[in-house]
């Protein structure tokens, strides 16, 4: 199979995806084998809410709406066209997937296949009706893909590389586990929102996005706010109100009674408005329902520190402070050559060919 034959499969994926980019979903006859594949998925993506309550209808034809956007011809090749595909050598590249949020593990997926690798795929028991539904999609596709993409439940045995994800506790793990094979391990990472005070409404409706999508359970949602001194917090409160009815989502209001009660009992000094509280804490990572912030005096300083805390910050939000700055509201729609942990993958891929 030669590389126009996988980024042809998953261009078709991508127009498969596009019907459930909207709702009513809508079936494409032009659209391949939609006939075997389009109910089935309609009914994973009811298992898959049915199995984790925060992966909301909402959220899944989010999730899906990205990536019918991002499988085009264009995108793909725009993504590939600064590497060498030349005389690779097929491996089995293991993969360890987060279940944070639905389909986070596609991308490296993507990247394994793409690269002309074999997949073997360890899924989070939080995020596994998708993925595997999608691989029988590409398979029948494009049938050479058989035989090349591989779910277990088990342990992972023969494989000659491995990209893992998790917690910063089971990165530890991982890098003792997996330290004879190449590898990329991942860690906890957090994205943060480096505010000026003069952000319009639209800037900050945009952000509002940025916290709240998927519950805030993404590296990619902003847990933290780096505010100027005496910043007037009643406009970012204005701008994140559209966002209330996240409240009467169970999992997400036991969250924040939960939140608001340690806080209230330790004394805590925060502000809420009924669906979310803010704390000044150094931290970057914050519980759900809970944003934290801290302030900044000079930008220059800024900047060092969160060149230096770099190994655990995915994304900055601002306008205008920072060369590599993602844009209001832009945080949960990455491009494909945008990597977790700005660790190339393709790369390392080809590299192990």
């Amino acid at each position: 199979m030669d590389l126009q034959q996988r980024i042809n499969a998953f261009v078709e994926l991508g127009k498969f995806l596009k019907q459930f980019s909207v709702e009513p979903f809508e079936k494409n006859s032009a659209v391949l084998h939609n006939d075997l594949f389009f109910d089935g998925f309609k009914h994973q993506l009811k298992l898959a809410h049915e199995h984790n309550a925060w992966f909301t209808k909402e959220n899944l034809i989010y999730s899906i709406d990205g990536w019918s956007k991002s499988l085009t011809e264009r995108n793909i090749n725009q993504w590939i066209e600064n590497y060498s595909f030349k005389e690779i050598k097929p491996n089995k590249v293991a993969i360890i997937m987060a279940g944070n949020i639905p389909l986070v593990g596609f991308h490296d997926f993507l990247s394994v296949l793409i690269s002309g690798h074999d997949v073997v795929v360890k899924q989070s028991s939080n995020d596994k009706q998708l993925l595997p539904f999608l691989g029988k999609y590409l398979e029948t596709v494009e049938p050479e893909f058989k035989g090349k993409i591989t779910f277990t439940t088990g342990k992972l045995e023969k494989f000659d590389a491995v990209i893992a994800t998790g917690s910063d506790n089971t990165a530890r793990y991982f890098e003792y586990y997996f330290r004879y094979k190449p590898s990329i391990i991942r860690k906890n990472r957090n994205s943060l929102a480096v505010l000026s005070g003069n952000e319009t409404e639209a800037e900050l409706e945009g952000l509002s996005e940025d916290i709240f999508r998927y519950y805030g359970l993404g590296c990619r949602n902003v847990s933290k706010l780096l505010v100027p001194k005496d910043y007037d917090f009643e406009q970012f409160f204005k701008a994140m109100y559209k966002w209330h009815p996240i409240i009467h989502q169970n999992k997400y209001a036991n969250n924040y009674d939960y939140n608001k009660a340690v806080y209230l009992m330790s004394e805590f000094a925060m502000l809420e408005n009924g669906f979310l509280m803010i704390k000044e804490d150094s931290s970057y990572a914050s519980p759900i329902a809970t944003m934290f912030y801290e302030y900044y005096e000079d930008a220059a300083a800024l900047k060092e520190k969160l060149a230096a805390d770099s190994d655990k910050i995915q994304c900055v939000v601002s306008s205008g402070l920072f060369d590599t700055e993602i844009p209001f509201g832009q945080t949960q729609n990455p491009q494909l050559w945008d990597y977790a942990d700005n660790v190339d993958t393709l790369a390392f891929l080809l590299k192990i060919s």
